[in-house]
């Protein structure tokens, strides 16, 4: 199926309010254009195109590789729509659909990408366009049926205005990326996405929720419980950071949120994970993999993942329930199960243990810390 698609990059332009040429930037260990084709080799497409115009030959060197081909568009100046055309005409005799992605969006997941080819292969529409909370963000995927129409267009209002005659057989494809609306034209754009970019492995908290409601159809109670859960994890972490640790704030809120994930479905923590993990969260996978059954000692310092087991131990439904009270109530719903007693009075000794430490850390009783911060 994968053969069906191929991706044009758009990397022609002056780069004029950027302090530096944007597809040649570093991002991570190489380059924003060594990034953008990754992108869509790493999903398996072999036919990928790179539009090229301003420093065409500076460019050359970072196409390399199988399937990948620049595409010198010499009206590179005459604006974007140019190197539109460009890309869909080197495509010559290819039939399926293609990608178009400008250089300067170059924080795709991968997993949109896959979605995005998915649902063209279910036949969803002749114009895929990723949506995130709604609004319409790039890369599209759009079927070679329009290549005729796109080449011979007068580029007035450019690609969009000639797309949205066809909005009838276009469809949106949620996708739980924030990053296919952030793109780069300012200096300022570009250290931000920086700072984005080493965190991309954690989801926001948006994505998260959008997981949850769009991926997963969690209903209110499941959605009320993991807020929570994330409301307490995210309290306890700060306080101990106070107190100076070096948790990771956005590790917890993302694992706090998505511990939950798969919930309904056998061993949901070792499910929830392999999820994660395919879609490319492995720091949080590791996290929600645990947190049912963990092993933890007396004594040392505290892990994220021991924060979030902790939280959703105290955590029945959205209402704070202190460790005892919780335990009194699970021994009692497994009076008939002695296997499931020994399990459920081990999980919440590792939670008494965890809670030992933190009040260490603190210097307070943790009933005292909730009850000051709403958790009655």
């Amino acid at each position: 199926m994968k053969n069906n698609f191929a991706a044009i990059i758009l990397a022609a332009g002056f780069s004029s309010r950027m302090d530096g040429f944007k597809p040649l930037l570093p991002f991570g260990e190489a380059t924003v254009i060594e990034r953008v084709v990754r992108l869509f080799r790493d999903a398996g497409i072999d036919t990928v195109r790179v539009v090229t115009g301003h420093r065409s030959t500076d460019l050359l060197p970072f196409l390399q590789g199988p399937g990948v081909r620049p595409v010198l568009n010499e009206r590179y100046g005459e604006g974007m729509f140019t190197s539109v055309v460009a890309g869909i005409g080197s495509l010559e005799d290819f039939h399926g659909a293609f990608f178009l992605l400008p250089v300067d969006i170059p924080l795709v997941r991968l997993q949109t990408v896959i979605t995005l080819m998915e649902a063209y292969g279910c036949g969803s529409g002749s114009i895929l366009y990723p949506a995130f909370h709604g609004r319409r963000g790039h890369p599209p995927l759009i079927s070679t049926i329009f290549k005729d129409r796109i080449i011979s267009w007068s580029g007035q209002g450019g690609l969009k205005s000639l797309l949205a005659q066809y909005d009838s057989e276009a469809e949106e494809v949620e996708v739980t990326d924030k990053f296919i609306l952030e793109d780069m034209d300012t200096p300022e754009d570009y250290r931000r996405l920086l700072t984005m970019w080493t965190q991309r492995d954690l989801p926001t908290f948006q994505e998260c929720e959008m997981l949850l409601l769009n991926r997963f159809a969690a209903g209110k109670p499941l959605l009320d419980h993991c807020r929570e859960v994330a409301r307490m994890a995210l309290l306890l972490a700060g306080e101990l950071n106070k107190a100076g640790c070096s948790l990771d704030l956005k590790l917890i809120a993302a694992a706090a949120l998505l511990h939950d994930l798969a919930k309904g479905r056998a061993d949901h923590a070792a499910e929830g994970a392999h999820i994660l993990e395919e879609i490319g969260y492995p720091d949080v996978a590791k996290i929600v993999a645990v947190h049912m059954d963990t092993c933890v000692q007396p004594g040392g310092s505290i892990s994220a993942g021991e924060i979030v087991y902790l939280s959703d131990k105290m955590m029945q439904g959205d209402r704070y329930v202190p460790l005892e009270e919780r335990i009194e109530t699970r021994l009692k719903l497994y009076a008939d199960n002695p296997e499931a007693c020994r399990a459920v009075a081990d999980r919440f000794k590792n939670a008494m243990i965890i809670r030992e430490r933190l009040e260490s850390l603190l210097g307070l009783p943790l009933h005292k810390i909730l009850a000051e911060n709403g958790f009655n």
